[in-house]
């Protein structure tokens, strides 16, 4: 008789036991989940911010997922583990208790107290305060990782074993731009939701691109380039100066592919005044004046570098002014610090701009009159629309390249959702579009 009751009592001893684990198993598991969620989560750029504060725990959580493959790896595996545990012991003590029924039983109830209490409850509170919780849970995880890293190491070799046989490669490298597009993403997303304007969006969105883009795509072409013949008249190469709406002008001679130098409007009047000062026959001698004496030496770029170099060689060179060429020399266009700051901030416009397109309006019969030359970026930023600009970089470069010709006036294509219709044309070049979006 007592020995039975020592046995009941040793029984209900395991059995208590045998829970107490399992509550501590499951306690384990939350963590474990809780600091996988909020570890991936958590925004490096606050987690930056909070180490530059001398926040310890947000340098280690930021070294923790400088290498996220261990560091999931080294969660799951503590993770699996503890749950395959507790998940044995429960159905130990449920069999003692019930039986063969013990085993669904313990399934059952097993499934809801890790789906309640080990995933959804800390990985929702992870996710609500993630880099609180990163900072938190970064030491203890930083001694998992440390300890378990062995065993990770072996599981990621076998893994990339069989990921290699079915032709996947697990080494390869996240793409560059995986950062920038993560940030241009968050951006767009910002803008659906109504946190950030839409001259904001544009801003940040065109600095990010200037990496991406190249010169060619906003220089302005040299059929709309205005130059100054070297050989005319001093007299008429100053009323040029004086009468153009730009401050500085290309000085060619005998070919006006043969670029000889750049003319400052404050550099030419200048030397002008110096030359009237000086003389006494101060119109003798200004026509004895020489262009080419105040012309700075011209700084030509190739169309393929981006602005985002193009940039940064204006800053250092301290200068506004280059000359586009193509891979055979040949001039293309011409380029200033002046576009590249627009590509960011928008039009910018002065009381000497003349050629300043205006947003498209729309007329009564739902089109919109566009210049042929406008690029397809700035039309796509005016109205919100996403016409495809890897092809072209005009308007009227897009049409050309869908309709495979050059198309009359009056001719009608429809791509891309909107109707284009020609509107004006000039000899082989389209001057004016209507589209309407279809």
């Amino acid at each position: 008789m007592e020995t039975a009751q020592s046995a009941t009592v040793l029984m209900d001893f395991e059995a208590w036991m045998t829970v107490i684990a399992i509550i501590c198993l499951l306690c384990v598991s939350a963590f474990f989940s809780g600091s996988e969620t909020a570890l991936t989560a958590a925004s490096r750029g606050k987690l930056h911010s909070l180490a530059d504060r001398g926040s310890t725990g947000a340098n280690r959580a930021l070294k923790l997922t400088e290498n996220s493959e261990r560091l999931i790896g080294a969660v799951l595996l503590g993770n699996n583990l503890v749950n395959i545990l507790a998940a044995s012991l429960a159905t130990s003590l449920f069999l003692r208790l019930f039986g063969e029924n013990g085993i669904a039983m313990a399934t059952l109830v097993m499934t809801a107290l890790v789906l309640v209490f080990a995933e959804v409850l800390p990985k929702t509170y992870a996710i609500l305060q993630s880099e609180k919780a990163a900072t938190l849970v970064s030491l203890p995880i930083t001694i998992v990782v440390a300890v378990l890293s062995p065993i990770v190491a072996m599981v990621q070799f076998i893994v990339r074993g069989i990921l290699s046989l079915i032709g996947v490669s697990a080494s390869d490298q996240a793409e560059a731009g995986a950062a920038q597009a993560e940030i241009a993403g968050t951006i767009a997303l910002g803008h659906v939701e109504g946190n950030v304007d839409r001259d904001d969006r544009d801003r940040l969105l065109g600095a990010l691109d200037l990496k991406d883009r190249e010169v060619e795509e906003i220089m302005l072409h040299r059929s709309d380039m205005e130059m100054i013949d070297a050989n005319s008249a001093p007299q008429d190469i100053i009323n040029q100066c004086l009468t153009s709406a730009y401050t500085r002008l290309p000085l060619w001679k005998d070919d006006p592919e043969n670029i000889v130098g750049v003319v400052h409007a404050k550099d030419l009047l200048r030397a002008v005044n110096k030359v009237m000062r000086g003389e006494s026959n101060a119109l003798a001698a200004l026509d004895d004046f020489n262009a080419l004496d105040v012309a700075m030496k011209p700084y030509f770029v190739p169309e393929t570098t981006t602005l985002d170099d193009q940039l940064r060689e204006f800053l250092r060179r301290k200068t506004h002014f280059a000359l586009v060429v193509d891979e055979y020399g040949a001039l293309q266009g011409l380029i200033t610090l002046e576009d590249i700051i627009e590509e960011i901030i928008g039009e910018i416009s002065d009381e000497h701009d003349v050629d300043d397109q205006t947003a498209p309006q729309m007329d009564d019969a739902g089109n919109y009159v566009i210049d042929g030359a406008m690029t397809i970026r700035d039309l796509n930023r005016a109205l919100e629309w996403s016409l495809p600009d890897d092809e072209a970089n005009t308007i009227a470069g897009l049409v050309i390249h869908e309709a495979q010709m050059i198309p009359e006036v009056g001719q009608v294509f429809a791509f891309h959702r909107f109707r284009f219709e020609i509107a004006a044309r000039e000899q082989n070049k389209i001057t004016s579009l209507r589209i309407k979006r279809l």
